[in-house]
C-alpha cells in the first residue's frame, strides 16, 4: 500500500542543543546502539512498507549521503538554510504528488498506514498527525483541527502535533523557504488542513534528555 508513497525525512537543522557532539556529526547520525539515529529510523520505516526516503539535508548532510549511499535519495538545501518548508518545496520533483513528511529526530511508533488512510479520505491539501499530550500547541475537536499555534497555545488546545504529516505538492505553491509552521497556519485558515489522532507516544532526540530516554527505551 505503502510501497509507492515518498517520505521527507527533515534533517537540516544545527541543532544547538545537542552541541557539542553535533559540531561535527549532524543530528541524525548521533549513535543510538552504536548505529546512527537515522538508520534505526530508515529501518523503522521499511518495516511500515515505505520503500521510498527522500532526505532533506543541510548541516553536515554530505556525511548522510557518504553513510546511506544510493540506498537513500538526497535534496541539499544548498548555499543557505531553507528552513523546514523550503527544504521541501525544492525536494517536489523527488516527492511528487502525495508524500509523508517527518522529522530527522523522531520516533514515531504508529501504524503510517492507517494515517494515510485517514489522508486519502479527505480532500485536504494537507494532514496533521496529533497526540493528547501535556504539552499542546493544537486544538483538535471533533476529528478537525480547529487552531494551532505554537507559540501561544490557548486553554482549548490538548494536543500536540505528534510530528508525522501527508501533502499534496499544490500545499507549497508560492512557499520558497520558512518554517513549515507557517504552511499549516495558511492551509489551516483556507480550510485545507485536515488532522487524524494517533495514540502512540513519539520520541525526540533533539534535546539531551530525549536522547537520553530513546537510547534507553529502544535498547
Amino acid at each position: 500500500m505503502l510501497e509507492s508513497i515518498p517520505i521527507a525525512i527533515l534533517a537540516g537543522g544545527l541543532a544547538t542543543r545537542l552541541r557539542p557532539v553535533t559540531e561535527t556529526i549532524p543530528k541524525s547520525m548521533v549513535p543510538v546502539c552504536g548505529r546512527p539515529f537515522l538508520e534505526h529510523q530508515v529501518e523503522y520505516l521499511r518495516r511500515q512498507g515505505l520503500r521510498r526516503i527522500v532526505v532533506c539535508a543541510g548541516h553536515l548532510g554530505d556525511q548522510i549521503q557518504h553513510y546511506f549511499g544510493d540506498s537513500l535519495e538526497y535534496s541539499f538545501d544548498g548555499d543557505k538554510p531553507l528552513g523546514t518548508a523550503g527544504a521541501l518545496r525544492k525536494a517536489l520533483p523527488l516527492l511528487g504528488e502525495k508524500f509523508f513528511v517527518i522529522y530527522g529526530d523522531s520516533y514515531l511508533p504508529t501504524n503510517f498506514a492507517k494515517v494515510f488512510q485517514g489522508f486519502m479520505s479527505s480532500s485536504a491539501s494537507a494532514q496533521m498527525t496529533v497526540f493528547r499530550n501535556h504539552e499542546r500547541n493544537v486544538w483538535f475537536e471533533d476529528g478537525q483541527i480547529r487552531a494551532y499555534d505554537k507559540v501561544t497555545p490557548g486553554p482549548k488546545m490538548k494536543h500536540i502535533d505528534y510530528g508525522l504529516s501527508l501533502f499534496r505538492a499544490d500545499a507549497f505553491d508560492g512557499v520558497h523557504e520558512g518554517d513549515l509552521a507557517s504552511v499549516f497556519t495558511d492551509l489551516l485558515a483556507a480550510g485545507k488542513l485536515a488532522g487524524f489522532e494517533v495514540s502512540e507516544r513519539f520520541y525526540e532526540i533533539g534535546s539531551p534528555a530525549g536522547l537520553a530516554e530513546f537510547r534507553h527505551d529502544f535498547q
